[in-house]
């Protein structure tokens, strides 16, 4: 279905409609249908996340089928066409005030010279990440990626909203009548597919394309400075009652992949993350373990893991090999521009 732009008459008229839906809440990793009086549009829009959440039907070809999305519009031309996730969006002109829905496509925009006018945070009261913050402006708040404020929306104006079908699936229908609303399938491991998505829409597409080149390029070099004996890498992330090895299907185990750094056999899955508990940390060994805590601390299982008799006879922990690094770069960037700092690290860490 595509969708015009309104004028500034009609987003003021949507905002006050939706001050009910303003603090609506989701999951970041599955949806349920509203209670009884869901519409079936509601209720597709909430099996649509969970299909392409972990573990649903559609998750694994997220990639290939985001990449398949975009445009025929030529460089410069508008109106343009976006074909995406959750259909067709009609783009009248160049945007101009773009809110973006998500960690990823903050990084995005941003690395394309683009200062978003609105963003959503991943957890209540976060500030915006301090890798972007010198290069994203000022931009509003609209809430969580879990819970967005849909009258901060429209009260921004903005002319193209960015996100995702995982996260705001069963927002789309609302945010489109806000402005022209592009969603990619998933963020994490399609990266690179939702970057390229994200600048067909903004007409970017040959500076994604030279980011993502000159990504290949710092790739190779990295490739060439590890030499043929490559040490195992382990990824472990703490969580609210969560602590996970994060396998090949996420941001940082694609990266990984394109730098040909070996995994652990429990860690050579195409899916997001393996999940265990502190008692079986063990299962983490590796040569080399850099892990990171999402949140605060205090709230997970780091201290009763890190401080245990198994932790401590892991073969990474004994050589010294293990790193505690930024959460925000390594798990929740979601962009070339945390992709690039990733690398960084990893030369500090194992370039010879």
């Amino acid at each position: 279905m595509s969708v015009r732009r309104r004028g500034a008459a009609a987003v003021v008229a949507l905002a006050a409609a939706l001050t009910l839906a303003a603090c609506g809440s989701g999951s970041s990793d599955t949806s349920s249908a509203k209670s009884s009086g869901a519409s079936s549009g509601a209720k597709a829009d909430a099996a649509g996340k969970a299909a392409v959440a972990t573990g649903g039907e559609d998750f694994a070809s997220a990639a290939k089928k985001t990449a398949a999305f975009g445009t025929d519009a030529k460089p410069g031309q508008f109106p343009r066409t976006i074909t995406h996730a959750m259909g067709k969006t009609v783009i009248e002109a160049r945007p101009q005030r773009v809110v973006v829905l998500d960690v990823g496509e903050l990084d995005n925009v941003v690395s394309l010279g683009i200062k978003p006018v609105g963003w959503a945070a991943t957890l209540p009261g976060d500030k915006l990440p301090p890798y972007l913050a010198k290069q994203a402006g000022d931009p509003k708040s609209v809430g969580t990626i879990s819970s967005l404020n849909l009258e901060a929306i429209a009260a921004l104006k903005p002319d193209l909203i960015l996100g995702s079908q995982l996260r705001a699936a069963d927002k789309y229908n609302e945010l489109s009548k806000i402005a022209p609303t592009v969603f990619s399938i998933r963020p994490g491991f399609t990266w690179k597919e939702n970057y390229l998505l994200n600048a067909k829409a903004v007409d970017k597409l040959a500076e994604a394309q030279a980011k993502l080149a000159d990504y290949r390029k710092r790739v190779a070099a990295l490739d060439t400075a590890l030499g043929s004996d490559r040490p195992t890498i382990s990824m472990v992330r703490f969580r609210p009652g969560q602590l996970r090895l994060y396998a090949e299907s996420s941001f940082i185990g694609q990266i990984l992949k394109d730098v040909g750094l070996p995994r652990p056999k429990n860690q050579q899955i195409q899916d997001l993350a393996v999940e265990i508990s502190p008692e079986k940390i063990d299962e983490a060994d590796a040569d080399w373990i850099f892990w990171a805590t999402y949140g605060d601390p205090s709230k997970t299982d780091e201290a009763a893991a890190t401080s245990s008799p198994l932790w401590k006879n892991l073969t990474a922990v004994k050589n010294g090999h293990v790193k505690a690094v930024n959460d925000e770069t390594w798990y929740l960037g979601l962009g070339v521009t945390a992709a690039d700092l990733v690398l960084n690290d990893l030369h500090t860490y194992l370039a010879k």
